[in-house]
């Protein structure tokens, strides 16, 4: 597990961050245009260590690890923006 709110720097040796789909490392909360939207979390555990990677792509970290999925989880989470 991770503490809330861990910084960067704080991450465990090891521990690698890719891009976030704004372009960013690091989680940003959920913040839908409207309505409600679904957020995927996705565990792997992996036979290998991937290194070289560098702030990888989804795209290019799913290609990476191809191959040495051991096993994978998922969170679905839902939010929506409050009338308020």
């Amino acid at each position: 597990g991770l503490p809330a709110g861990v910084a960067s720097d704080d991450l465990p040796p090891g521990t690698g961050e890719g891009v976030n789909s704004w372009g960013r490392t690091g989680y940003g909360g959920p913040c839908p245009p409207v309505g409600r939207h679904r957020y995927f979390h996705r565990l792997y555990a992996l036979d290998t260590v991937v290194d070289g990677l560098d702030h990888p792509t989804k795209d290019r970290l799913l290609l990476a690890i191809d191959g040495h999925i051991l096993a994978r989880t998922e969170l679905v989470g839902t939010y929506q923006k409050g009338d308020g």
